[in-house]
C-alpha cells in the first residue's frame, strides 16, 4: 500500500508540543475519559493538566445524547461542534493539539472530529500525558483563561461516515470493517459496557492497541503497515470501514492510518452499541436465544 500523497503527520511529539506553549496560533485540548467514570476525565484535568489545556468532555463535547436508536456516543450536529470549538477559542487559523492518558483513544476522536468539518490543522500527542510527564514537562492546576473565537466549518466530509442502514451494502462492495474493541469482546466472550456480546458478520478485529507501543505511542510507520495490511489483506486503506464499540476508538484505527501515511478509511460512528439496537441485525457468535436449537 503505497503512501498517500502530499499528508502531514497527524502526531506531535512532547518537546515539540512543549515549544509551542503560549503560541496564540495553538489551543492545547485535554480529552481523558472513562467509560466507567464520567466525571474523571474531569476531575482528572482539574488536578493537573498541561499548561492552558481546554478540557473536552467526551460525553458532553465530542458526542451528543442518544436516541434510542443511536449507538452510545453519537456525532453531534457540525454547527453545535462549531461552536464549541470557538468556544474553546479555536478559529479556522488554530492549530489544535488533543491529549489523553490512553494512549490517543479518546483524543483521536477529537482529530477526526476537527478534519471531520474540514480542520486539517489537528494533531494528537503521540503517547499522551505520560509522554509528557516522562520528559518532566510541566502541568497545571489552575484553568486558563482565553478569548472565544469563532469557527466555520469550511467542509463538512460526510463521505467519510457509513450509517448502518448503508453498512451492509457497503460490505457487500468489498469493503473491510475493522473493529477496534478488545478480541475477548470482539469474539463475545465477555461484554463490559453493552447489553449483547460478539461482533458483526464479516468484521475483521483490529484492536486499537496493537498499534501502540510499550512506551504508549504509536508503532512506527513500518509496523503499522504491517498491521493494517495483514487486517485488509492488502487493500488499501480508502476501502476500511472503522468501528468499536461507540465510534471513540474506531478513530484511533484511523489516526493510526494517517500516521502510517495510507490515506483515510471511514468511520461507521454508531459502531457496535447502535447496530445491537435492533435485535433483527445479525450478529457473532449468536447469543443464547438466538441460536438454533438442536435437532
Amino acid at each position: 500500500m503505497p503512501r498517500a500523497a502530499g499528508q502531514t503527520s497527524p502526531l506531535i511529539g512532547a518537546a515539540a508540543l512543549y515549544e509551542t506553549l503560549g503560541d496564540p496560533g495553538w489551543v492545547v485540548v485535554d480529552c481523558r475519559h472513562q467509560l466507567s467514570d464520567s466525571d474523571a476525565g474531569r476531575a482528572a484535568y482539574d488536578a493537573g493538566h498541561i499548561p492552558g489545556a481546554r478540557h473536552a468532555h467526551l460525553d458532553h463535547d465530542l458526542a451528543k445524547a442518544p436516541s434510542a436508536s443511536e449507538g452510545r456516543h453519537p456525532l453531534p450536529d457540525p454547527g453545535n461542534f462549531a461552536k464549541t470549538l470557538g468556544a474553546w477559542g479555536i478559529s479556522n487559523d488554530t492549530v489544535v493539539a488533543a491529549y489523553d492518558d490512553a494512549s490517543g483513544a479518546i483524543a483521536a476522536r477529537l482529530w477526526w472530529m476537527l478534519r471531520w468539518l474540514g480542520h486539517e490543522r489537528a494533531r494528537v500527542l503521540d503517547g499522551g500525558l505520560p509522554a509528557w510527564s516522562a520528559q518532566g514537562l510541566p502541568l497545571e492546576a489552575k484553568l486558563p483563561i482565553w478569548d472565544p473565537a469563532v469557527f466555520v466549518p469550511r467542509t463538512i466530509n460526510s463521505r467519510w461516515l457509513v450509517s448502518t442502514d448503508d453498512l451492509p451494502g457497503q460490505l457487500e462492495q468489498g469493503r473491510v470493517l475493522l473493529d477496534a474493541r478488545a478480541a475477548e469482546r470482539f469474539d463475545g466472550q465477555v461484554e463490559p459496557i453493552d447489553p449483547v456480546a460478539g461482533h458483526i458478520p464479516g468484521a475483521v478485529n483490529l484492536p486499537f492497541n496493537r498499534l501502540v507501543g510499550a512506551d504508549g505511542r504509536l508503532l512506527g510507520e513500518a509496523d503499522l503497515r504491517a498491521r493494517f495490511d495483514s487486517a485488509l489483506s492488502g487493500r488499501s486503506a480508502s476501502d476500511a470501514i472503522a468501528m468499536c464499540g461507540s465510534g471513540v476508538t474506531a478513530c484511533h484505527l484511523l489516526l493510526g492510518m494517517r500516521a502510517a501515511g495510507l490515506g483515510d478509511g471511514l468511520l461507521y460512528a454508531g459502531s457496535w452499541s447502535e447496530w445491537i439496537r435492533s435485535p433483527e441485525r445479525p450478529v457473532e457468535p449468536k447469543p443464547p436465544s438466538m441460536k438454533t436449537p438442536p435437532a
